[in-house]
């Protein structure tokens, strides 16, 4: 029945959402259908009904549409208002967001899917961003496996000692101190190949500071990602959400997007402050991925 209530907000976006009239339809009382869909979400009802309006009003601001006229159309009473509620969304105001909005329509969401990846939550549609080239320096493991393509087809790696303990990671910010806190999770094979696997556990790397021989440096070239944050969870939900967010990323978004990956990238996981569990009381962190515009036919 949730499902129900999430395809009548698609298919009236542009409409006034009456939070009432979804839980009859839902078959819930509003106390009751407010509470399940939280849960089942990660969203109030409202917070959800106007993130999806934003993330329509993205698609359009991406296909040349005026701000103040989206602002209109997704029931937004001012220009000021709609640029409030985008930069609180989303991070950025619409003006520099343009720059960076997927070309391809908003994904509609299929709650059983999603409850069937263990995603732990809604994942909301990607940022899109053009990074230049970078270094990373790390320390890197190696094992046989066969058909290795992605970051997540390597979960064995996080259970290496280091790599959940805390003490590579300490020892690579003593040793680089990077100016930004972050680490990078990146599959560095060879395409050749085939049967061996490479994960580099990273941080940013300025290419100035000399290497110990154990740790190893690795340019990222120049491409287009599309971003993905999972959804926030409790420490224990964590490690099932990235692997449901690329279950969807690589089962559901992909396919269905106006992008494919670009062959010449590298996908990587990023955590930064915020998948601190001793900081927050729900987590999160980001996938990229290196995408390109699929030829249209």
């Amino acid at each position: 029945m949730l499902q129900k209530a999430i395809d009548y907000i698609e298919d009236h976006i542009k409409d006034e959402i009456d939070p009432e009239k979804l839980a009859a339809m839902a078959g819930y009382s509003p106390y009751h259908f407010y509470r399940i869909f939280h849960k089942h979400t990660g969203f109030t009802i409202m917070d959800y009904v106007v993130k999806r309006k934003l993330q329509y009003a993205m698609y359009e601001l991406a296909n040349g549409e005026k701000i103040i006229q989206i602002a209109m159309d997704y029931g937004f009473e001012t220009h000021s208002g709609f640029t409030k509620a985008f930069k609180k969304c989303f991070g950025s105001p619409p003006s520099l967001c343009k720059l960076h909005c997927p070309l391809s329509l908003p994904q509609k969401l299929n709650l059983l899917s999603l409850h069937e990846k263990n995603t732990g939550g809604i994942i909301m549609q990607p940022k899109i961003a053009k990074r230049s080239a970078f270094y990373v320096a790390g320390k890197a493991f190696e094992g046989a496996f066969e058909n290795v393509r992605y970051t997540r087809d390597a979960p064995a790696f996080w259970q290496q000692r280091g790599l959940t303990d805390g003490s590579i990671e300490r020892f690579l910010y003593q040793l680089l101190s990077p100016e930004k806190h972050g680490e990078y999770c990146i599959n560095i094979s060879n395409e050749q190949d085939k049967d061996r696997f490479t994960y580099l556990f990273a941080v940013h790397y300025d290419n100035d500071r000399p290497l110990p021989k154990e740790l190893t440096a690795f340019l990222i070239p120049e491409t287009t990602y599309a971003i993905f944050r999972t959804p926030l969870v409790e420490p224990a939900q964590f490690v099932p959400s990235i692997k449901g967010t690329w279950q969807y990323i690589l089962e559901d978004w992909l396919p269905q997007s106006s992008y494919e990956i670009d062959e010449a990238g590298f996908d990587f996981e990023y955590y930064d402050e915020h998948c601190h569990y001793w900081d927050y009381e729900k987590i999160y962190m980001e996938i990229h991925i290196p995408i390109i515009e699929k030829e249209r036919g």
